[in-house]
């Protein structure tokens, strides 16, 4: 997916050079795990499973891989003892922070984010602190490359489908829903013959800020640090990259 599209500044993505396809293995076979661990092995009746095995199969993640966590999560053996929770802080400017974070040893995990804010202008803050700042959303990203329709036609599609809104951008159309109706809309459009090139959930943050200078130097070395962390799944903010 384009990184020139706003999705991508709201919900970074981890594999943005080959370099770091290691750590997207990482990250993406931790959620089949848990997935598999909390819902079981079979993805029709694991939505959690199904979209994690969608994610992997997008990220081109072996078969083997993905087959290997999830009799790992379903078995519940050595590997599956994740423990799930959110972080919230804030960073230089006062830039909301909410992190997912997916560890096997919350001490270790604590204490590498709490520095790597505090090396960069921020602080961990209770809970609470920050989340009402943002909306959970679904999230479907459509390649305009990939499709043959008109910007009407897509956009009809999608809100007869049961989306809440359609952004048109230069590569991409972003289409957000409930948090509930991302399966059933997803399912929709690719009846229709409209590819999906993305789908999931999200944290939108309501309204966004833009930091210039030295506070938007730390903000951006933080997210790297906070992105390249294996302990943390996601990383939300509500800082607009100029």
């Amino acid at each position: 997916m384009s990184g020139h599209s706003k999705w991508s500044t709201i919900k970074r993505k981890k594999a943005k050079i080959d370099s770091q396809r290691g750590k997207v293995f990482t990250k993406l076979s931790k959620e089949i795990i848990i997935a598999a661990r909390n819902g079981g092995a079979d993805p029709n009746g694991n939505m959690r499973l199904k979209a994690a095995i969608e994610k992997a199969k997008i990220a081109n993640i072996p078969n083997d891989n993905i087959q290997r966590a999830i009799q790992k999560g379903a078995g519940g053996g050595d590997g599956a003892n994740f423990e799930e929770f959110s972080y919230e802080g804030y960073g230089p400017g006062g830039i909301a922070i909410l992190l997912n974070v997916a560890t096997d040893n919350r001490n270790r995990t604590a204490g590498e984010v709490r520095h790597i804010l505090s090396k960069h202008g921020g602080n961990l803050g209770e809970t609470g602190c920050v989340n009402w700042m943002f909306d959970e959303k679904g999230i479907i990203i459509i390649d305009r490359s990939e499709v043959n329709m008109s910007e009407d036609d897509i956009m009809l599609a999608a809100l007869e489908a049961g989306a809440e809104d359609v952004k048109v951008e230069d590569d991409s159309f972003e289409i957000s829903t409930a948090p509930e109706d991302l399966q059933s809309v997803k399912t929709a459009l690719i009846d229709q013959g409209i590819p999906v090139a993305d789908a999931d959930t999200t944290m939108v943050p309501q309204t966004t800020v833009k930091l210039q200078g030295e506070d938007a130097e730390k903000m951006n070395k933080m997210i790297e640090l906070l992105e390249d962390n294996d302990d943390i799944q996601e990383v939300f903010t509500n800082y607009e990259e100029e």
